[in-house]
């Protein structure tokens, strides 16, 4: 079977991430609104392409203060830089259903490589729709001051308030 276009279900996908606070804890967060276009046969998915389209003023840490100063010029900057993207490259097994997927994030228009490990949840068809669906789970990680993504403080106690290790985690359905 060749390559077809699968749609992600925005209801049932999430993208997360974690970033160490004050050196003592891990601040969490998602992104509200994104796109994605996969195009995959689950029987050879090695031949996959997806292509990430996410949008930066959608960051939710479910404290309104600090997503505003997320989005602001200190971090992300939205107004100038609207969108976080990601393009496969390479996808390479790594065991039963496990995948390294590599490509390039962008975020403020700085691209670097980064590799999510990936695994194939399985597929079947949705009773309610009768297409076929598939799951994915993926992780990685990232320094965000490759994206200059800079900001930080100074502690009084020693070390910074904000990590520079940013880890995603992605949770993708997606149906044909």
């Amino acid at each position: 079977m060749a390559n077809e276009k699968w749609n992600v279900d925005p209801a049932h996908s999430s993208i997360e991430f974690q970033v160490k606070h004050m050196m003592v804890s891990k601040v969490k967060g998602t992104f509200n609104a994104f796109t994605a276009d996969v195009n995959m046969d689950p029987e050879n998915l090695q031949e996959a392409s997806i292509q990430f389209s996410v949008e930066a003023a959608s960051i939710d840490t479910r404290q309104s203060q600090r997503d505003g100063h997320l989005k602001s010029p200190d971090f992300f900057n939205v107004e100038e830089y609207p969108h976080i993207t990601f393009k496969s490259i390479d996808i390479s097994p790594d065991g039963d259903d496990e995948y390294e997927v590599t490509g390039d994030l962008t975020i403020r228009d700085i691209t670097k490589p980064i590799t999510f490990h990936v695994t194939y949840e399985g597929s079947g068809k949705d009773p309610n729709t009768g297409n076929m669906v598939a799951g994915f789970e993926g992780r990685g990680k990232f320094n965000r001051k490759d994206f200059g993504l800079n900001y930080n403080a100074a502690l009084e106690t020693g070390g910074v308030l904000i990590g520079d290790e940013v880890k995603l985690n992605i949770q993708i359905e997606a149906s044909k």
